[in-house]
């Protein structure tokens, strides 16, 4: 409950920003004090409700941000300023959009009085809400003292309802300081979104008729809180369960009926065109899933999705349901029969789940399958694993190392390189998890300064560092391409020693051996650490 009493004799728009924030559940902001939002902080540590965690870039801020509501399901709050400070940040907001992911920014503009003149003012940014634009659901821009709050809980009600997205609000400087009356926001989450009776008719007919139903996951059914439902229904239909990355964890990766998230190997072809029915939940059919969408999906296809511009957007779909994916799946539970289903298609599941896990090790090598094998085995049960754009992520870290639970498991759904450290950092500090993130050298090296972040929060993260001195995928795909190898070879540093003079405790090791002790050490650690992996003597990664 909102607590409204007063925290001084004089409330300021700073006030009204908190006020605002504490009404939706804001345990914890990220962000950057600076001359602009000086106003804004001093609210903050006033009224003491919220935990304040200073980042050292806004792109980090907004990443962290981003991984602490994918591992609580809570809104993420990231505080910047205006012009530099809100560029910075929208890499993170870019990378919060694609992976459906609630993220809010508060931002400043310059004083009202300079606002659309153009003068050179300090930071002076005239376009910063149409760029703001590109990458939110909404964002808006406040010039009265009176609307702070209000137009903070409209856009915060815009992007937790549906499918949820980052969005922005930016309040010119003198605002933030100047008096507004005390004032009690409530906020009332919406209804979660029914889905058509009528479809879900039709679309239990489809399915209680097929013989060989294929059930497809995504993210929707994590953000939705629909794990339990899932699992019941799949179990109802008896049917094999393939999830894309973002829906990872919701059916455990070592239950039966789950085949695996390796959509674009070659092996899951046969399974799905062998399947006489699709139902997809929760997913918007990504391009590496589908291998760009070559894979022949069936025609009896039922998805389900709370974003009616998903349905049809990638493969059409004979019964399309707008919906949130737990209220419509636990409404489809009731209306499946269950009953006899081709035996010969859950025996080719099983094959094809085989063959997925055959191939990823083929591609892996039995170095990085022992490292994957000792990171399941010393890591706690309740953990975090975020992993980069990076070959050691893509092809093991995201593909074998098991999922158990929702919100467990996060990734750079962009596949832009770098931000797995600050979302990792997120993630740990929202948590309160062990957090392990599994980075290469080249991508660790673009919010590398987060590793201070983590130290002065105390945060449960341990940061992988695989070595092979380059961006090994893109020197991969060079050299399939038959080009040389441009600018992908790097001077990295020595993370370990970086690591260490950050404050963290970091080893370096270049064996499985000396790899698995350090990782056992760094697990009975309750705060941040790093170990540098030399890889380059063995067995190379295949994409």
């Amino acid at each position: 409950m909102n607590d409204c009493s007063p925290i001084s004799a004089i409330q300021t728009g700073g006030d009204a920003v908190c006020a605002a924030l504490e009404a939706l559940g804001v345990r914890t902001v990220f962000g950057i004090p600076s001359q602009q939002n000086l106003a804004l902080y001093d609210a903050l540590a006033r009224r003491g409700r919220i935990r304040l965690i200073g980042a050292r870039n806004e792109a980090g801020a907004a990443h962290a941000a981003d991984g602490y509501a994918r591992a609580t399901g809570e809104l993420g709050v990231v505080i910047a300023s205006t012009g530099p400070g809100t560029a910075n940040a929208m890499n993170g907001l870019y990378e919060a959009g694609f992976a459906s992911s609630p993220v809010l920014l508060i931002t400043t503009q310059v004083d009202r009085v300079h606002v659309g003149r153009n003068r050179g003012f300090i930071h002076d940014a005239d376009s910063q809400l149409p760029m703001l634009r590109s990458v939110t659901r909404r964002s808006e821009c406040v010039m009265h003292g009176h609307r702070i709050a209000d137009t903070i809980l409209s856009v915060a009600t815009d992007i937790l309802t549906g499918r949820p997205q980052p969005g922005a609000v930016e309040i010119p400087t003198d605002l933030l300081s100047a008096p507004v009356a005390n004032m009690c926001p409530a906020f009332a989450a919406q209804p979660r979104i029914a889905p058509d009776e009528a479809l879900l008719d039709r679309a239990a007919a489809l399915l209680n008729a097929a013989k060989r139903p294929l059930i497809w996951i995504g993210g929707g059914c994590v953000s939705a809180d629909a794990a339990a439902e899932v699992r019941a229904l799949a179990a109802r239909i008896g049917a094999p369960v393939v999830s894309s990355l973002n829906g990872r964890g919701v059916v455990p990766t070592d239950d039966p009926l789950f085949v695996g998230s390796q959509t674009h190997y070659p092996a899951f072809r046969g399974l799905l065109e062998q399947a006489d029915a699709v139902l997809a939940i929760g997913t918007r059919f990504q391009a590496v899933s589908t291998w760009f969408w070559s894979l022949p999906m069936p025609p009896r296809l039922v998805h389900i999705d709370v974003d009616a511009t998903i349905l049809g957007r990638n493969y059409p779909a004979e019964v399309g349901i707008v919906g949130d994916a737990k209220r419509s799946v636990a409404s489809l539970l009731g209306r499946i029969d269950g009953g006899a289903h081709d035996p010969e298609y859950l025996a080719l599941a099983a094959r094809v789940r085989a063959d997925l896990a055959a191939e990823t090790e083929r591609r892996i090598g039995i170095d990085h399958s022992r490292i994957c094998d000792a990171i399941d085995r010393l890591a706690p049960e309740e953990r975090n694993v975020v992993c980069d754009a990076t070959m050691t992520g893509t092809t093991w870290g995201s593909m074998r190392l098991p999922a158990r639970r929702p919100r467990h498991f996060t990734y750079s759904t962009s596949l832009a390189i770098g931000p797995a450290l600050p979302l990792g950092l997120g993630a740990a500090i929202g948590s309160g998890r062990r957090t392990i993130v599994l980075h290469g050298d080249g991508g660790v090296m673009l919010n590398i300064a987060e590793l201070a972040t983590a130290v002065e929060a105390h945060a449960p993260l341990t940061v992988l560092v695989f070595n092979n001195r380059g961006y090994g995928g893109l020197k991969y795909l060079q050299t399939m391409a038959g080009t040389p190898h441009v600018s992908v070879d790097l001077h990295t540093p020595d993370f370990a020693a970086l690591g260490a003079a950050m404050g963290i405790a970091s080893r370096r090791v270049d064996s499985v051996e000396a790899f698995e002790d350090a990782f056992a050490q760094a697990m009975r650690s309750d705060g941040p650490n790093l170990i540098e992996i030399d890889i380059t003597a063995m067995v190379p990664l295949q994409l």
